[in-house]
């Protein structure tokens, strides 16, 4: 079996990798009969060269490969026919702006193993970004907060190598007593966490935060039990949630009247109820100034998140008063930043860490005569919609 690490293609370019060049030769080790090269990438966080100093084949034309391996969405004219991709599709959600790619993907007979739907049997993700993207997305949100109120300064995370980097910079700043929400239980929730630590931003309890005054940096954590609640029950229940979520709502009001930041890391789809509504915005104790849509669903549980931004332009502002998008840090207005490739701002970190997953827990399944795992996440094989993704029929005959 020959695996190829294929050129990210998709535009704006993302640089992050599904192997370093030290995790290539992990596998090589681990797998002596698989043959591994990597195409070329002027993009790349790790350079041909680094590539070829770890032994590794660089290799332009991936046509002999079995399996071709990336992160983002392969263009349509780059997919290669009969081949087995693995690489976020972004089509499980019915997202319209992808459907013509899943649609060639059939077409194509392309066996498509998505990483977003690779799980365990009780459902837990085994693969993902979302730490890099909490802890990038976190220091994104006090970015924004400090440049809209003039209270302080931090220099985006892209401007530096790693989260080293990044850390001592948290050493000089000091922050303002803001409140801060930060809600989901995954992997995004984690990397919010981890940049609240950094900052020695204190947790309190959800009574407390809702309560009290603080002269100190606070932040809560909210996760679906607290914020949703059955409209008859008023109970949440996760797996009556997951089959029904239009029988809930989200129990969020008091807290848009407490927070100055909202970071949201919470698993949003379709027919789950928004934290807000847009029209809230011009209430007069609505006093959220910053929101970060880490997980970043347009018109999702964020419903003034119009549409993603990108890293070098990732902040648009929402008037209170006409719900217009308009530029950010302006008085009178709520600043959304919804940056939809958060971890290629520490391509080299995220990647690294996606890596060792990969190489542990999902590599190995291709040994096997059939796997649940893999077989749980592919959702085209063969030109038709595996079991597991035939209610995406509609979306690919539109």
């Amino acid at each position: 079996m020959k695996l190829g690490i294929i050129r990210e293609g998709k535009n704006p370019p993302d640089n992050r990798v599904a192997l370093s060049p030290h995790q290539c030769k992990v596998v090589k080790r681990q797998f002596p009969q698989w043959e591994l090269v990597v195409q070329p990438s002027p993009n790349r966080c790790y350079t041909n060269e680094e590539y070829i100093a770890a032994g590794i084949t660089m290799q332009e034309d991936l046509s002999d490969c079995d399996i071709l391996i990336g992160i983002k969405e392969v263009p349509i004219d780059e997919l290669i026919a009969g081949k087995t991709y693995f690489f976020f599709s972004h089509t499980k959600k019915k997202q319209p702006y992808n459907k013509k790619l899943l649609q060639a993907i059939i077409q194509k007979k392309i066996r498509l193993i998505d990483y977003e739907c690779l799980t365990y049997t009780d459902k837990q993700r085994i693969l993902g970004f979302g730490f890099f993207a909490g802890i990038v997305g976190a220091h994104n949100g006090l970015l924004t907060y400090g440049k809209k109120t003039g209270t302080f300064n931090l220099p985006p995370v892209h401007r530096f190598t790693d989260f080293r980097e990044v850390i001592r910079q948290y050493f000089e700043v000091k922050l303002p007593p803001i409140k801060i929400v930060s809600t989901g239980n995954g992997r995004v929730s984690t990397g919010i966490v981890e940049t609240m630590n950094m900052f020695d931003i204190k947790r309190v309890s959800p009574s407390e935060f809702l309560k009290k005054k603080f002269d100190y940096p606070v932040y809560v954590e909210l996760t679906a039990e607290q914020l949703y609640k059955h409209q008859d029950t008023q109970v949440y229940h996760r797996e009556d949630f997951r089959k029904h979520p239009a029988n809930y709502y989200c129990d969020f009001e008091a807290y848009t009247q407490q927070a100055d930041v909202l970071l949201n890391g919470v698993y949003w789809e379709k027919n789950i109820p928004a934290f807000f509504d847009a029209k809230d915005l011009a209430k007069p104790d609505f006093n959220i100034q910053v929101i970060a849509d880490i997980t970043c669903d347009a018109y999702g549980s964020i419903p003034i998140n119009y549409g993603s931004t990108i890293i070098q332009d990732p902040t648009y502002g929402v008037h209170r008063q006409s719900l217009e998008k308009v530029a950010p840090y302006l008085q009178g207005t709520v600043d959304v930043m919804a940056v939809d490739n958060l971890p290629n701002e520490l391509p080299r970190d995220a990647s690294d860490f996606f890596g060792v997953q990969l190489t542990k827990m999902v590599l190995p399944e291709l040994l096997k005569t059939q796997s649940d795992i893999l077989d749980r996440a592919t959702i085209t094989q063969d030109g038709v919609l595996t079991a597991y993704y035939e209610y995406l029929t509609d979306y690919v005959q539109d």
